[in-house]
């Protein structure tokens, strides 16, 4: 089953655990934005020490971690054993399966940073702070270590859900590096940026002070700006999805503060501004779209590639059509007027195209 992506009711629905009033004062834009975002959320239950890395083992076991938008079974939902279009290889499905030691997937879950906890030192609020700590499986959370997270050219290693490390491409989106980095699947790339712009904004106070190959020195950008475009693009190809927003509501009662970036995704672009390089993610993936503009609600896709699916969402990461196995010729929804994108995806490929709808 396909992730259940929430844009369709965000007005209505998933943002209605937000407090009244929470957002009043982010008003600004670029950096000014940020700082004002993270004035709001710096006041998380972890600073004053009421919760520990240990009170994380409780939280995994909220219906709010478990899988009820794939196989829909209660168990562990994890980012990097999770099969979004088929069968898990294994499944976590009670707490005397928590790490410990572990020699092959499936043996136990662990703690995840998503920013390692090498960076920070392993210190409060950040090490309990689970906005970026997120159920993993332990075998492959080792694998991944501390390395940065990229687009993998060459792999060395792949977990049972595509999960990948290796050498960075150099090309494209992520060109600029080329050591090695771990890129999760393409179901929660966007979950892995959100967590990682939070973590921007949250501790921009500290950030100068950490070292790491992602970090460009600076409290504003934060990023590099090879891991600046690669977090902006995976924020726009995976859009938010209904698990990150229930799970963004029960951390908020947990440790008292929000990813803001799952209430209003559009904060991102506001903040760091789009992708460099949206237009052919991949070169050997040709995809010809006219006309563009879009007139009378319809154009067309020819591709060297069987297309499987195409994403239709606005510049804010919200879904507004999704078409599976399309004929050459697709129809829109009756869109309003306006900008959008479209995600285009064959045989394990993907490429954004930008169109206007007249």
């Amino acid at each position: 089953m396909k992730k259940i992506i929430a844009a369709f009711c965000i007005s209505s629905v998933a943002f209605a655990q937000i407090p009244t009033g929470y957002y009043n004062t982010a008003t600004g834009t670029g950096y000014t934005l940020k700082t004002q975002l993270h004035n709001i959320i710096d006041n998380n239950t972890n600073s004053s020490g009421t919760a520990s890395y240990g009170d994380l083992w409780d939280l995994f076991t909220e219906t709010q971690f478990r899988d009820t938008y794939y196989e829909n079974d209660g168990s562990l939902l994890d980012l990097y054993s999770e099969k979004p279009t088929g069968a898990d290889s294994y499944n976590f499905t009670n707490t005397s399966q928590q790490c410990g030691n572990y020699s092959s997937e499936g043996d136990c879950y662990n703690r995840e940073h998503i920013m390692p906890q090498s960076v920070f030192n392993s210190n409060y609020p950040m090490y309990s702070d689970a906005h970026f700590v997120l159920p993993s499986d332990g075998k492959v959370n080792g694998q991944r270590g501390n390395l940065p997270f990229g687009k993998v050219g060459t792999a060395n290693w792949t977990s049972t859900n595509g999960s990948k490390r290796g050498t960075n491409l150099n090309s494209g989106y992520s060109a600029g590096y080329t050591s090695d980095v771990f890129e999760p699947i393409d179901e929660f790339k966007g979950d892995v940026a959100r967590a990682l712009f939070y973590f921007a904004t949250r501790y921009e106070d500290q950030i100068t002070s950490w070292s790491y190959d992602m970090f460009n020195g600076a409290s504003t950008q934060v990023y590099t700006n090879t891991f600046k475009n690669i977090l902006l693009t995976w924020h726009q190809l995976d859009p938010v999805s209904a698990y990150e927003i229930a799970k963004n509501n029960k951390v908020y009662t947990f440790q008292n503060n929000r990813n803001p970036f799952i209430d209003h995704p559009e904060y991102i672009t506001t903040i760091w501004g789009s992708p460099l390089s949206t237009e052919d993610i991949y070169a050997n993936f040709s995809v010809r779209l006219y006309p563009n503009p879009i007139k009378n609600q319809q154009f067309s896709l020819v591709s060297n590639y069987k297309i499987e699916e195409v994403l239709i969402y606005t510049i804010n990461g919200q879904v507004v059509q999704r078409i599976t196995n399309p004929f050459e010729t697709i129809t829109l929804n009756n869109l309003p007027a306006g900008f959008y994108f479209v995600n285009i995806t064959a045989e394990n490929l993907q490429t954004v195209k930008k169109i206007v709808v007249e």
